[in-house]
C-alpha cells in the first residue's frame, strides 16, 4: 500500500487493554502504532528469511531420519546418521523395504536442503556486508557474519528503539513484574509500600529469532577467555546465579549492539560497564 498511499500506520490491537466495568473512551480504544519495516532492506530481510527456513526445514528432516532409527531400536547418536560416507551402513539396519526406501527419500531431500541452504547463505552474507552497519556489529565478539546478517534483517534500523529497554522487550529479554498492596496506611496517611515487586519471568511477546540469537551470542561467550567472559564472571563473583548472569550477558550484548549501531562505533571492552537491573 505504500505506493499508493501517503503513510501506512501498522497498530498492535493486544495493547488495547480495558478493565472490567471500565467505560469505553478513546484514550483506551485508540491502537498504539508499531513498526512495520521500510523499503530499505527488503532484499536482506528476504534473504534471511529464505536462510532460517531451509535451516527449519534441515533440522525437521534430520529429526525424522533419527526418528525413522529410534523407532526400531536402532541407535543413532551423534552426528554420523547424516553422514554420505557412513549412509550405506545404516539403511542397511532397515529390513522393511518400505522403511528403507523412506528413509533414502529423506535422505535425499536432506542433500538437497543443504545445497539450498549453503547457496542461501552465501547470498545472505553477500547482501548484508553491502550495509554500512555489517562492519560495525562485526566488531561485537560473538558476533559473527550469519549472526550479524539475521540481527540486521530483524531489526531493520536501531532508531526504532528509543533506548536498551525498548530493545530488551523486543528481544524477549525484559522482566515481568507483579505488585500487590503499592500503598499501605501508616498513622493515617497513604504511603508507599517497600514490598518489593514479585518477578514472573521474561516478557512472552517477542521476536523468538532475536531472543535465540542474543542468548546463543551470551551461551558462546561464556565457554572462552574474553571481555564478555569476564562480565559473566564478575556477576557470578557477586553471588549471582548462573542462569541469571547468563541473561544478564544477553541484555548486555543486546544493548551494546543498540550503542554501537546508533553511535556508528566499532566495539571496546569499556562498553562492559555495570547495567541497571
Amino acid at each position: 500500500m505504500s505506493p499508493r498511499v501517503a503513510g501506512v500506520v501498522v497498530c498492535d490491537p493486544r495493547k488495547v487493554h480495558r478493565r472490567p466495568g471500565e467505560k469505553k473512551s478513546d484514550r483506551l480504544d485508540a491502537l498504539k502504532p508499531v513498526y512495520h519495516g521500510h523499503a530499505e532492506g527488503n532484499a536482506l530481510r528476504e534473504l534471511a528469511r529464505s536462510y532460517s527456513t531451509l535451516v527449519s526445514d534441515t533440522t525437521r528432516v534430520m529429526s525424522r531420519l533419527k526418528a525413522l532409527y529410534r523407532g526400531r531400536g536402532i541407535g543413532c547418536r551423534g552426528t554420523r546418521v547424516y553422514s554420505p560416507h557412513s549412509r550405506a551402513q545404516w539403511l542397511d539396519q532397515l529390513q522393511e523395504s518400505g522403511v528403507r526406501r523412506r528413509a533414502e527419500l529423506l535422505y535425499a531431500e536432506l542433500d538437497a536442503l543443504r545445497e539450498l541452504r549453503q547457496k542461501a547463505r552465501a547470498a545472505l552474507l553477500e547482501e548484508s556486508r553491502r550495509h554500512a552497519a555489517h562492519k560495525i556489529l562485526r566488531s561485537v565478539p560473538y558476533l559473527g557474519p550469519v549472526r550479524v546478517a539475521l540481527l540486521m534483517a530483524w531489526l531493520r534500523t536501531p532508531y526504532r528503539f528509543r533506548g536498551k529497554r525498548q530493545l530488551w522487550t523486543y528481544a524477549g529479554l525484559a522482566l515481568v513484574t507483579r505488585s500487590s498492596a503499592d500503598y499501605q496506611v501508616v498513622k493515617g496517611e497513604l504511603v508507599p509500600s517497600r514490598r518489593p515487586a514479585l518477578i514472573l519471568g521474561l516478557n512472552a511477546n517477542h521476536h523468538h529469532g532475536v531472543k535465540a540469537l542474543f542468548k546463543d551470542a551470551a551461551a558462546s561467550a561464556i565457554t572462552r577467555p574474553g571481555p564478555l567472559r569476564e562480565f559473566y564472571d564478575r556477576r557470578i563473583a557477586q553471588g549471582m546465579k548462573p542462569e541469571l548472569a547468563r541473561l544478564t550477558l544477553a541484555r548486555k550484548i543486546a544493548a551494546t549492539v543498540l550503542h554501537l549501531w546508533k553511535k556508528g562505533e566499532r566495539f571496546n571492552a569499556a562498553y562492559l560497564k555495570p547495567q541497571a537491573p
